[in-house]
């Protein structure tokens, strides 16, 4: 093992000289042993074969979301149209997938590309199993025999050094197999990031091209995590075009964990006295019949979030919390209020921009903490939901009894709702508007009405992303003032100034906040580098834009800091279905 060691050292150091080891063929050396470069592609195989093993025990959930582009003269494109998808795949029985969402009647994503005529009306459709396809390079013979593998360079991502290699089919007519760029994380061999496409489409069916990439998760595994995808002239039927962008995130890899964590709880030893411990001070101890109400919806809010969290729809307790919190507690603190049970807040893990609250706790979705341009904005938003509270709007009770939390996960959506009325959201608008008033933010509401009004030019554009599952759309026409609040807080000069830097963004594009763990759903705050100038066409509100990740051997923990490398760079491939049993990512409909 040692002499290997010596030897691949060696490989990499001479890869440095052009034209040397990164040229060496994949065949034998002259003493009739294989070369290192060999050895290392057969670590990496091997590895990779164990990791599609690995990852049969698991049951991830799987959100796919993806913007259809038009052409734009001054922005280069834009969306004009979008398409969402959540589901819980089951990976030891290959692809198959379950919907979440409520409308299960479209397990498929859809997208008509319109068009009048007779053959030359054609649909086009986006198969969700064909996008959780790009987390596989070849789910049916990545080897030497079915690949050619060229070594290209050592390259870091973030903190793992890489090694990167060519990857081409070794048959140039083989249907499916993959066909572009590998990075090698180089201990244990994994496979971290892989950037190409499936080969040979069908007339009737395509494959995409895509970067998919895999996180450290501990104990020598990597995960699957984000995937991007994106065609800019994708021709089909007699003179279509498509152009989209898509995302793909998968979390709740270690959802059974939260049971066996509590389980683990009943072997704790519990030391206690021989002699009981009596209560002498005179403390009211008994509850009144307020008190009893207020813990019984608070059982209720705690059965939800409960079950939610155990689905992997609700993020665990984190930071992000606190900061809402933190937030809730300026409204509530500057207006004087006095709530009980206190306030807490929650992220919910979806893309889809939505907020409800259960009760006393505050939900927003991580896809609408993500494009908020400031805290202000964020403010805003978590005061519409405080005020339900404020006026009184409650929780439904019957979810205290624990029964009514036993169902298949898939029919979650379906038993939950937290919507609330129009009127009831009337008022809560009203009311957040006096809060707001109030607020250390009523100077710097500017950046919120701005983003208002470009979710509402928005909106015809990307419905699915506004259209909530489970809890209450973003109001498009929230005017951010009334006869009171304005008089309360003037458009000053001072407020003018503070809102200047986030006047830059109106609305940020999707991941701009919030970052998370795919093995137990933790969520943190993104801490990115100043970006500098930015044009016109880079605001991007509301939008798609690719993954570049910065890798760690280490777990997320709440003060790492996420920076994108400069030197990241690599060639374009692409991703495409297996041999022998190829998925496309999409098809045309007659």
């Amino acid at each position: 093992m040692r002499s290997f060691r010596a030897t691949f050292f060696a490989v990499i150091l001479l890869a440095a000289i052009p034209g040397v080891a990164a040229a060496q063929s994949l065949g034998q050396t002259s003493g009739g042993q294989p070369s290192a470069l060999d050895q290392a592609v057969d670590r990496i195989v091997a590895q990779e074969k164990a990791e599609m093993q690995m990852l049969h025990q698991y049951s991830p959930l799987v959100e796919t979301y993806i913007q259809i582009l038009r052409p734009d003269p001054n922005l280069g494109t834009a969306p004009a149209g979008d398409k969402y998808y959540l589901g819980k795949a089951n990976l030891g029985k290959g692809l198959e997938m379950e919907p979440l969402t409520s409308d299960k009647g479209a397990p498929n994503l859809k997208y008509t590309a319109g068009g009048l005529g007779t053959f030359l009306t054609m649909s086009m459709q986006f198969l969700p199993r064909g996008f959780l396809q790009m987390i596989y390079i070849d789910m049916n013979g990545f080897d030497k025999q079915h690949y050619k593998f060229e070594y290209a360079r050592r390259e870091f991502l973030g903190e793992v050094r890489c090694l990167v290699f060519d990857v081409t089919p070794a048959k140039a007519n083989d249907r499916g197999r993959f066909e572009g760029r590998i990075w090698v994380e180089d201990q244990g061999f994994h496979i971290v990031r892989f950037n190409g496409a499936y080969q040979r489409p069908t007339k009737a069916s395509y494959f995409f091209h895509f970067d998919s990439w895999r996180l450290f998760a501990g104990d020598d595994q990597w995960l699957p995590a984000y995937v991007y995808s994106e065609e800019s002239d994708l021709r089909y039927g007699v003179a279509r075009k498509l152009m989209f962008k898509a995302q793909v995130r998968l979390w709740g890899f270690d959802l059974n964990g939260v049971r066996v964590r509590r389980e683990q709880e009943l072997n704790k030893v519990m030391v206690e006295s021989k002699t009981p411990v009596k209560d002498q001070t005179n403390t009211a101890n008994d509850y009144s019949p307020i008190e009893e109400q207020r813990l019984w919806e608070r059982q209720a809010e705690d059965n939800l979030a409960d079950r939610m969290e155990k689905l992997g729809v609700l993020a665990p307790r984190g930071d992000v919390d606190k900061v809402l919190e933190t937030v809730v507690n300026n409204l509530e603190v500057t207006n004087n209020l006095d709530i009980e049970p206190e306030m807490r807040c929650r992220v919910l893990m979806t893309s889809t921009l939505e907020s409800f609250d259960i009760g006393h706790t505050i939900v927003l979705s991580r896809g609408l903490i993500d494009v908020l341009p400031d805290e202000a904005s964020l403010a805003t938003i978590l005061a519409m939901e405080l005020s339900h509270v404020v006026l009184g709007h409650r929780v439904d009770t019957k979810y205290a009894f624990f029964d009514r939390m036993l169902w298949d996960d898939q029919d979650t959506f379906r038993h939950f709702g937290f919507a609330r009325t129009p009127e009831e959201e009337q008022s809560a608008n009203q009311k957040a508007l006096e809060l707001l008033a109030k607020s250390p933010y009523k100077n710097q509401l500017d950046a919120a009405r701005q983003f208002v009004q470009v979710l509402q030019t928005r909106s015809k554009e990307i419905p699915n992303l506004i259209s909530p599952h489970l809890g209450d759309r973003v109001p498009i026409t929230w005017s951010g003032s009334t006869t009171s609040a304005a008089s309360a807080a003037p458009a000053s000069q001072e407020g003018q100034t503070r809102s200047s830097p986030s006047a830059i963004f109106a609305a940020l594009p999707l991941g701009g906040r919030l970052k998370f763990d795919p093995w137990d759903d933790q969520v943190q705050l993104l801490k990115a580098k100043p970006v500098g100038s930015v044009a016109e066409r880079e605001k991007m509100p509301f939008e798609i834009t690719p993954f570049i990740l910065y890798l760690t051997r280490d777990k997320i923990t709440p003060t790492e800091t996420a920076t994108i490398p400069t030197d990241t760079a690599g060639a374009v491939s692409d991703n495409r279905a297996p041999a022998g049993d190829p998925v496309d990512t999409a098809k045309k409909n007659p």
